[in-house]
């Protein structure tokens, strides 16, 4: 963090880096969160029916915020394992662009937590069990699910938010992860940067709701999290 605004580091590309690959790593490039542009409230602590063990979300924009802080928490925990123990194959370009990936789940994981404080829910324990992180189909269909359930996300929680600040800030951050599920998507196939799987009958991104995506999410969680406090409207 550098004054509140995250800042993402760019890694430099070796070995069989690809003509284009200075544009990829632009289409890449980070829109800085000013964390002093947030508006946070104080939570209302709501525990209705939270079933032990379980981790509540909150309610109103908070409840939103967290909401966000796990998928993030989640998408950082998974790209920080693929460059860890990096698949069979990944070449020096896969891997300086996943690095770049990982790099703003990090900071967007972190600005969050920094910006909810007192309020922000604790790590998460993930399960990746599911996942062969040895293979490159297993790692890229994986991070293209996570990154269009991640845009989904955003795009269904955006209508929750009552503060036009913290709704500049989902602009912000769901704009970077698109830039993140079209790269998945060029790297299994070059050219096909989205499809009717993710764009919809009117040109729109498909949204969803957080019952929706933590229903997917949930799979890649020990941790079990409460949404019943969340806004539906």
């Amino acid at each position: 963090m550098n004054n509140g605004n995250p800042t993402l580091p760019e890694t430099g590309g070796t070995g069989d880096v690809l003509p284009n690959m200075i544009g990829r790593r632009k289409f890449l490039s980070y829109v800085g969160l000013a964390a002093s542009a947030v508006t946070v409230v104080a939570c209302s602590k709501d525990k209705n029916d939270v079933p032990e063990g379980a981790i509540n979300l909150g309610s109103g924009d908070i409840g939103i915020l967290n909401y966000a802080y796990a998928l993030e928490q989640l998408e950082a925990a998974f790209y920080t394992q693929v460059i860890a123990s990096p698949y069979s194959g990944m070449s020096a370009t896969e891997q300086a662009l996943l690095t770049d990936i990982r790099d703003h789940e990090i900071a967007h994981r972190n600005f969050f937590k920094t910006v909810l404080s007192g309020n922000a829910i604790p790590g998460l324990e993930v399960n990746f069990s599911a996942i062969n992180f040895g293979t490159r189909d297993s790692v890229l269909a994986t991070a293209k699910a996570f990154e269009d359930l991640g845009v989904a996300a955003y795009n269904g929680a955006g209508q929750l938010i009552t503060s036009a600040d913290n709704l500049v800030l989902a602009g912000k951050i769901v704009s970077v992860e698109a830039r993140h599920a079209a790269l998945i998507r060029d790297l299994i196939s070059n050219g096909s940067f989205a499809d009717n799987t993710v764009v919809d009958a009117n040109g729109l991104d498909v949204s969803k709701s957080p019952a929706e995506v933590l229903g997917v999410a949930k799979a890649y969680l020990k941790s079990v999290l409460y949404a019943g406090n969340l806004p539906t409207s």
